[in-house]
Formats: C-alpha cells, structure tokens, sequence
C-alpha cells in the first residue's frame, strides 16, 4: 500500500504549529516587534484590539505599551460566548485583565466596550498569501468578518509555512508582525 501524499488538514496542521513554535520563543522578540510601531501608520486616537499572550505565544506587550505613547487605545478582547465574535473592553485604570474562558487572560464584562478600528491577531501560523490558522474555535474569523478592520497577525517569522488551507469566507491578513519586521498583503 502507498502511503497518503495528502497535504495534512487544519487540526494536522494546528498540532504541528503548536510544537513549532515552542521552539520559536526569544526574549528579546517583544522588543523586536515594538520598534516597528510607527510603521505600522496606525492613526492617533484609533482603537487597537490588542490581546494577553498566552505563555508560548508570540507577545505584543511592548508593542502595545508604544502604541499608548503613540496615541492609541488599547481594547482587550473578551470570549462573550461559543458561536460568537469576540468583544473588546476598555482596562479601567488600576484594574487586571483575569483568566477567562480557555483560560485566557481577558477584561470582565462590565468594562467599558470599544470597537477596535485595528486588529492584532494572535495565531498559529501564517503563509506568504497572508491567510492564517488560528485554533479553531473561529473566534477571530467572526470578528474580523463583523469589524471588517485591518488585522495585523503578531507573530515569529518562523511561524510562516508554505501554504494554509483556506475557505472562500476566510480573509487574509492585512499585515503580519515578525521580530524582523512588518510584511504586507494585498
């Protein structure tokens, strides 16, 4: 018997991006991306739908922090429920975002809302067409289908792989935000 030759699926792929990018981690990355702030032109007074990292993740941390120099509010988002996009609060001053659903750092639900006018999307893995793989539960493909906002993906450049499988209703990314710098699609 001749062995499958098939590309491998989403969940195939999303395991493989996981254990990858364990391997991808550099202390020194946050900094990398936060230099290229002021390239990303995102206006002063824009609403940017940032994110916590989860602990392998690539971290927008300082990325954020020099936005808010810049001008921008932040907004984190929050899971309001399975089937749904996410929603995005305002911090209130003195407050910490707390683990949520999946266990993901996000504000409570009485925060003050905000409409991101800028996305930062955390994700798996991204090709050269701009299309991502997120983890499945399609939180951020709601989102960005409800927001219709520039999506900057956040990730390391080893994060790239040759081709993500895709759905006519999937959009690429707008940008995509490596420790060596800022690539554009379209």
């Amino acid at each position: 018997m001749v062995p499958s030759t098939s590309p491998p699926d989403k969940a195939e792929l999303r395991r493989i991006a996981r254990q990858k990018r364990l391997t991808l981690a550099r202390k020194d990355f946050a900094a990398q991306i936060a230099r290229h702030a002021e390239a990303l032109q995102i206006p002063k007074g824009a609403i940017v739908g940032g994110y916590h990292a989860l602990p392998d993740e690539a971290d927008p941390a300082l990325l954020l922090e020099r936005l808010i120099e810049l001008g921008c509010h932040i907004a984190y988002p929050r899971v309001a429920g399975k089937g749904l996009p996410l929603e995005f609060h305002r911090l209130p001053d003195g407050e910490v975002l707390a683990p949520g659903a999946f266990g993901i750092h996000e504000p409570l639900d009485f925060w003050p809302r905000a409409v991101p006018t800028t996305l930062l999307v955390p994700l798996l893995a991204f090709d050269s067409s701009g299309y991502r793989l997120g983890y499945g539960g399609g939180f951020y493909d709601r989102t960005l289908a409800v927001l219709n906002v520039p999506a900057i993906g956040i990730a390391y450049a080893g994060q790239e792989i040759s081709s993500i499988p895709h759905e006519p209703h999937d959009r690429t990314l707008d940008m995509i935000l490596t420790e060596q710098g800022i690539r554009r699609f379209q």
